[in-house]
């Protein structure tokens, strides 16, 4: 792949899980379903009112590890073609067209090796496909061969393929925290509204990363307490209760 820029660089060498063995394994689907939407999420772009990603994936893959999907490819790039679509819903994206995943063998991957490129492409009315557009930087993801170790088998959440789920109760209603930042705060526009006088129109956020989850203070007047104590970021354990102004909001998680 000659546009490959920086290899070096942007190799990363993870053990993913219960993928880490001893000796490098095929590449999983699972384990694309997860590294495609970190690549949506890792090219973002903020708008004035909307935040788009990506709509095509290229996927690179080594030969061996392309063949073992030859019986079943076309239904696997449909799976994760709604995998992606379902995760830019989930986290409230723009997409200019439905998520396009265009599988390619490289010879030059090893075993276990794959490559993900993006791009943003703007679709024309009536054209059968899309236009030429600036390719994106090409991610490299590389299992390590490692020592043999006991090792578990990986979460759901861990694989991607499952993601972390809770709610804020106020008052007497629940809010599901649905998407990666939920803003709370007196304006109408928050994802949670409070009526108190003593909060700012945006307070207060409640960011998920990965499997956790932290409050983060938006710069209010009043503050934001946890569990009693001041705090501009604290991260959310299941029962926690977050004070807005006088408005006690309970954090849940629903897999604690």
């Amino acid at each position: 792949m000659s546009f490959l820029r920086s290899i070096e660089q942007r190799v990363e060498g993870l053990i993913e899980g219960a993928f880490g063995r001893a000796f490098r394994t095929h590449v999983q689907p699972v384990e694309l379903a997860r590294k495609l939407t970190k690549e949506m999420d890792d090219h973002r772009t903020v708008s004035v009112s909307k935040v788009y990603v990506p709509n095509e994936y290229s996927v690179y893959l080594a030969p061996s590890d392309r063949e073992q999907f030859a019986s079943y490819e076309n239904a696997l790039v449909d799976e994760l073609r709604q995998h992606l679509a379902e995760h830019a819903r989930r986290e409230r994206y723009a997409l200019l067209s439905q998520p396009r995943i265009v599988m390619e063998t490289d010879g030059d991957l090893s075993v276990g090796e794959f490559g993900i490129a993006t791009r943003m492409v703007q679709p024309e009315p009536g054209a059968e496909g899309p236009p030429s557009s600036e390719a994106g930087h090409t991610m490299i993801y590389r299992k390590e061969a490692v020592a043999a170790v006991p090792t578990e088998a990986a979460s759901p959440v861990e694989l991607g393929v499952e993601e972390p789920k809770a709610t804020v109760t106020v008052g007497d209603r629940t809010y599901e925290v649905d998407s990666r930042r939920v803003v709370i705060g007196r304006s109408r526009e928050c994802d949670i509204h409070i009526s108190d006088p003593n909060a700012s129109r945006r307070h207060a956020e409640i960011r998920r990363d990965g499997d956790t989850f932290s409050v983060v203070d938006l710069g209010s007047t009043n503050g934001t307490d946890v569990n009693g104590r001041r705090t501009q970021r604290a991260q959310l354990s299941d029962g926690d209760r977050i004070t807005i102004g006088t408005t006690d909001l309970v954090f849940h998680r629903e897999d604690q």
